[in-house]
């Protein structure tokens, strides 16, 4: 199936790639892979503030999570031009903003995984993945997540 398509039925509209915070660029091409720089979790447009263990509970984090997703894909599709390029996506890599007694990073990551693998399918979606806490992130976002896709001709 087209990954349009499959954005469509999902009513996801993918957004334009946001201007770097800091000094660095949203993605590097090398060979055939792709590198998402970080990208962090937004509400109403701002930084998605909160820690989890303090101010913010699992269920909330994977609704991050996935926002981050949806923000990686349409970064994706800015350095591709066609998400159908798309061989795989080889790996996320998230940090998310956690009191030391919250465990459940892996969890609230599952928001961004399972959207990639529900869009991409079991084949190109399946990906490897890491999962950090993390005193903090910058402006306080509660997650941030990045990105490595692998694309063909």
């Amino acid at each position: 199936m087209n990954i349009y398509d499959t954005l469509a039925s999902l009513n996801i509209t993918l957004p334009p790639v946001a201007a770097p915070a800091a000094a660095y660029v949203p993605f590097v091409q090398t060979g055939n892979l792709v590198f998402l720089s970080g990208h962090i979790a937004k509400k109403d447009g701002k930084a998605w503030v909160g820690q989890f263990g303090a101010n913010m509970d699992t269920a909330e984090g994977k609704l991050a999570a996935r926002a981050i997703a949806i923000d990686l894909l349409g970064t994706l599709h800015a350095a591709v031009g066609d998400l159908n390029r798309v061989t795989r996506i080889v790996k996320l890599m998230s940090l998310v903003n956690s009191t030391g007694s919250f465990t459940e990073q892996h969890l609230v990551t599952n928001g961004a995984s399972e959207l990639i693998g529900e869009i991409f399918g079991t084949t190109k979606g399946a990906h490897a993945r890491s999962a950090f806490g993390v005193a903090q992130i910058p402006m306080g976002a509660c997650v941030e997540i990045e990105m490595i896709a692998e694309v063909g001709g």
